[in-house]
């Protein structure tokens, strides 16, 4: 297809990095078969980008023939703490911020012929904004197949759920294992706040209008639920959106967010330490660790003698004092043998050689990593979507070890031992690193000529030119 045929999408995303990422990654894949991306997010998404971008030529990628950004007020400064007043973002969001995208996608319009508009489950809104404009749409969901059916059921009222007060209750979804409660996405549960539950109940209304529902994993990983799905609202996976170096493709100067600044001098560090002998340590942009378990953690990492790269991200602006803070004397204590640094290129990270296995919190995104990398995990899911992450992959791949936790949500020093030595030096750990190797093989295949989810863009790329056509 020519860029002359004229084809031409909008894309809608959060200001969020493990949002932006796999936007950013899944435009590139539309723009290689001759479509022209517009991606839109709010003002806090350029500042992010243009602060903490790994390309150096960031100022200039947000304007080229192929892909142009737009970016709107979501009615908050920059300097707002969103984090820190999520109920506060999230309402000045869904008001102000839909009326600004709303004025900025009906200017576009007015220039610009577009087939879909492809929207962000945070920013919803796009999705009724296409309606009114009379744009096919699609949803960019950033989560699991699994999350996605979870949810359908669930507010669609399609299959009957037990009491959510209990976290121990069971209940079999078609194209799932068997699941209880605890594995459920938090935004279904009782003690989840008001307004992240309305998130949720706002956007899932919002499907019944979307011509294509997009999701970054791959038929491989969840082909079960995704099959169940067809009846009731067909998901087509188009994953894993990962970088080009995960993927083994060749890399490109392309712009990412990060949320602070990357230090690489981990990824030299790591080049000191010996093959398959580093516990790497993240818990992604937003989980918050109490003190009593930065201290567990440690306690075990002391105890195990392994080496470790830990990375701690900075307190938000405000908290510095409520921070949890590394135990005294621990770093001259594990001097030589660990590294703690406050960001990481993560992706470059996991395909290091030195690394053996991964301690994460099991975010959508960081799976994906983990997977497409061949790296065992050791999971410590807390919130939102990481429970069902951690259910649907590493307990149905057994490419890693769940750790347990005590009744205040803190992990022991001695569980936390056990699993270090269960993925690094257990009897089950050759069995872990070959199945994690055999879903690197998967995740791989699926974006190449020919793969799953190559088909899948490829054929919405066909749909889009039959719009354009049409049109």
């Amino acid at each position: 297809m020519s860029t002359e045929e004229n084809v031409n999408v909008i894309i809608v995303s959060a200001a969020l990095q493990g949002h932006i990422n796999p936007t950013l990654r899944f435009a590139r894949r539309l723009i290689s078969r001759g479509v022209h991306v517009t991606i839109i997010s709010t003002e806090l998404a350029r500042d992010r980008m243009l602060k903490h971008s790994v390309s150096k030529n960031t100022d200039s990628y947000f304007h080229n023939q192929e892909m142009h950004f737009e970016f709107f007020s979501d009615g908050l400064s920059l300097d707002f703490d969103r984090e820190k007043d999520m109920k506060t973002s999230i309402n000045s969001l869904f008001t102000i911020g839909s009326k600004n995208l709303s004025t900025l996608i009906t200017n576009l319009t007015k220039h610009q012929n577009y087939s879909c508009i492809i929207a962000d489950p945070f920013i919803y809104s796009a999705i009724y904004i296409a309606a009114d404009l009379g744009i096919p749409s699609a949803l960019l969901w950033m989560q699991p197949c699994a999350l996605y059916s979870i949810s359908y059921r669930y507010f669609y009222n399609i299959d009957s759920f037990p009491n959510l007060e209990d976290p121990n209750e069971k209940l079999q979804l078609p194209g799932l294992p068997l699941l209880e409660v605890r594995h459920l996405p938090s935004y279904l549960l009782p003690a989840t706040p008001l307004h992240i539950r309305q998130v949720m109940i706002e956007t899932t209304k919002a499907w019944d209008k979307v011509k294509w529902v997009f999701v970054i994993s791959f038929y491989e990983l969840e082909k079960e639920t995704i099959e169940s799905m067809n009846s009731l609202a067909p998901i087509y996976p188009i994953g894993p959106l990962v970088s080009e170096f995960l993927l083994g493709e060749k890399e490109q100067d392309a712009i990412s967010m990060n949320m602070w600044n990357v230090d690489v001098s981990c990824l030299e560090w790591l080049d000191t330490r010996p093959s398959s002998s580093v516990i790497y340590i993240s818990f992604g942009s937003i989980i918050v660790l109490s003190q009593k378990q930065v201290d567990n953690i440690a306690n075990a990492l002391k105890n195990s003698n392994k080496s470790f790269l830990w990375v701690i991200k900075p307190p938000e602006k405000g908290s510095e004092d409520d921070a949890a803070k590394l135990p005294q004397g621990f770093l001259e204590e594990t001097k030589g043998k660990g590294m703690v640094v406050t960001w990481s290129y993560q992706e470059k990270v996991l395909m290091h050689p030195a690394v053996a296995c991964f301690l994460t919190h099991c975010g959508w995104n960081s799976m994906l990593e983990t997977v497409t990398a061949g790296v065992p995990v050791i999971a410590y899911p807390k919130w939102l979507d990481q429970p069902t992450n951690t259910k649907i992959i590493v307990e149905k791949f057994k490419n890693g070890v769940v750790m347990n936790y005590e009744e205040d949500g803190v992990a022991s020093v001695e569980e936390i031992e056990r699993c270090i030595e269960e993925v690094m030096e257990g009897p089950g750990a050759e069995e872990m690193r070959n199945n994690a190797l055999e879903l690197k093989d998967a995740a791989r295949k699926a974006l190449q000529e020919g793969g799953s989810s190559d088909k899948n863009i490829n054929q919405f790329v066909n749909d889009l030119k039959n719009v354009s056509t049409s049109s």
